[in-house]
């Protein structure tokens, strides 16, 4: 069997100089704490002691997005992987699908991955987390499959366990502002010392075009207490969900959006807009207007309550609508679009953009933004800051691309550092080491070109790999 090779230098620079200084800047973080300010993990998996991450295609394929969507770009149907339908259920045609036949699908093509994010990813959690140090194919699926389940079985392979394991310092989840928070809440009164915080993401409420947004409200009335029936008690209802966020460990929002385009609304015209929303008859535009009004909304009570505010805008949403009918969202099928800031952003920038209060994280998915708005846009406004490189750019090339673009104009300080926005929980460990690679690579080329002294340099990698967003999330 052909075996993974997780070379001690792997993904840094060939020049040899370079490499020799590189893996030195390297090995100075490689052992520190991770710290993760926004990712997708279900906080479920920690908030019972004996919970387990089920079958090795529950674990690796089925709620992996990255995987599903090149399995199904070869033509493979999601409905043979195990990705349930929208109601939760078995999909159609699915029936009782065994995960050995879906784990068999995904070694027959591990060959898809390579060269990709996946493929490194991968081939790091099978090595370093299981021990398996072959390549999966047709071949070895079924030994592969009886390995991993067994160890899946362990307690050490619980993730309470791993999470220790992978020494994650903090962890921040993403949750529905109607969120009762009721796992968060579990951890908390466990005892066990894995810090695990949620994060407030208000999309279903603010995105007046949502299928459930007038059932979203009702729900919004039902956990903060408040009546919501006119535009100001849904923004105090808001509010009182993000105090609830706080009270429960949260440091952060998350604001997903088509564009990112704010807008100032006088109080009657978004009253009128929320009104005609109730009714169910929004007028042409409205919906984007109210968007962009709340994005400001947001802002402002960024200021008031402390939450760092994350800004993911620029990607059009479940693009196949076939997939999105039988299987709902986040299966695969979001794709980039052209994103404008500079003037999208600045209504909410002339605000609060000089506000000490705020902080606000800016990602793109479109990276010619990034030389000629967004490090510009940073390198000026003190309430901003860039997060890394985010999605389909969560990538070696991506971030090689990200330090040569950004860090010149924004400068070090004015970047958020990184976090792997992941809902694959043992894949964490992969990403931040590809990310500290990546950082040791670019922090080696300023080196050996005299652009920083050796003094300089360690302290940017400690700052790269841990302590820039550390300070960005008040963590």
């Amino acid at each position: 069997m052909e075996k993974i090779s997780l070379a001690a230098d792997r993904y840094l620079v060939a020049d040899p100089a370079q490499k020799a200084m590189a893996m030195e800047l390297y090995r100075s973080v490689c052992a520190l704490p991770l710290v993760c300010p926004h990712g997708h993990v279900d906080p479920s998996l920690f908030a019972d002691p004996a919970a387990s991450f089920g079958s090795p295609a529950d674990l690796f394929i089925i709620p992996d997005h990255y995987v599903t969507r090149m399995l199904y770009s070869q033509g493979i149907p999601l409905e043979t992987l195990g990705v349930p339908g929208v109601d939760g259920q078995a999909a159609p045609g699915q029936g009782n699908l065994d995960h050995r036949e879906v784990w068999r699908l995904f070694c027959e093509n591990f060959h898809l991955f390579r060269g990709t994010p996946s493929g490194i990813w991968l081939a790091d959690e099978l090595a370093t987390v299981f021990g398996i140090h072959e390549k999966p194919c047709a071949a070895n699926a079924g030994r592969l499959y009886e390995q991993i389940a067994g160890k899946l079985c362990l307690p050490e392979f619980r993730p309470r366990a791993l999470f220790e394991r992978f020494n994650i310092e903090v962890l921040c989840t993403t949750d529905a502002a109607t969120d009762t928070l009721e796992h968060h809440a579990a951890i908390r009164s466990s005892g066990w010392k894995g810090q695990v915080l949620p994060t407030f993401r208000p999309d279903a409420l603010v995105n007046l075009g949502h299928p459930d947004w007038r059932a979203q409200v009702d729900h919004l009335s039902q956990v903060s207490g408040i009546d919501v029936v006119d535009f100001p008690t849904y923004l105090r209802a808001l509010e009182q969900r993000r105090e609830f966020f706080k009270h429960m460990g949260a440091k952060a929002t998350d604001h997903a959006a088509l564009t990112p385009a704010t807008l100032v609304l006088s109080p009657p015209e978004a009253g009128r807009i929320f009104q005609h929303a109730l009714r169910g008859d929004c007028l042409p535009g409205d919906a984007a207007r109210f968007t962009a009004h709340m994005l400001v909304e947001m802002a402002r009570m960024s200021i008031e309550d402390g939450l760092v505010m994350q800004l993911h805008p620029g990607a059009l949403r479940d693009h196949n609508r076939q997939i999105f009918q039988r299987f709902g969202p986040d299966k695969g099928a979001d794709i980039p679009l052209q994103t404008e800031y500079t003037r999208n952003l600045l209504p909410l920038l002339e605000r609060f953009g000089s506000h000490p209060g705020l902080t606000l994280v800016l990602f793109t998915l479109d990276e010619s933004t990034y030389s000629r708005e967004l490090a510009t846009l940073a390198g000026h406004y003190p309430a901003l800051r860039l997060g890394p490189p985010w999605w389909f750019y969560d990538s070696l090339n991506g971030m090689a691309r990200y330090f040569d673009q950004v860090m010149e104009t924004a400068g070090i300080y004015n970047t958020a550092g990184f976090n792997d926005d992941t809902r694959a929980f043992c894949s964490i460990p992969a990403r931040h080491d590809v990310w500290r690679r990546a950082a040791a690579n670019w922090v080696a080329g300023l080196l050996v070109r005299r652009l920083v002294d050796e003094e300089d340099a360690f302290d940017i990698m400690h700052e790269l790999a841990i302590g820039l967003a550390k300070r960005t999330y008040k963590l």
